[in-house]
């Protein structure tokens, strides 16, 4: 399972990275847990000076703008399959 959090004031850009990330996720069965941070003292604590940014198990995986879903997919293939590309 993976923890992703998705930083941001609540715009629409955060909103529509999280549903993109949900839906991607969905699609290709991987399990999250998927968590809004609107906090800004909890965003400014990753270091995080764009939104929306993403982050995965802890790590910064995106920041600023909106992904694409190949951008997304990416962040959990190198995780839950390394070596097979086609699993997610």
């Amino acid at each position: 399972m993976f923890e992703v959090k998705v930083l941001g004031s609540g715009c629409r850009n955060c909103a529509t990275t999280y549903q993109l990330i949900q839906d991607v996720c969905e699609e290709n069965a991987i399990p999250i847990t998927l968590e809004k941070v609107e906090d800004l003292a909890q965003i400014m604590s990753y270091g995080i000076l764009s939104t929306p940014g993403v982050v995965v198990n802890g790590k910064i995986a995106h920041a600023g703008g909106v992904p694409d879903k190949k951008a997304v997919l990416s962040w959990f293939k190198a995780q839950c399959c390394p070596g097979n590309e086609s699993c997610c």
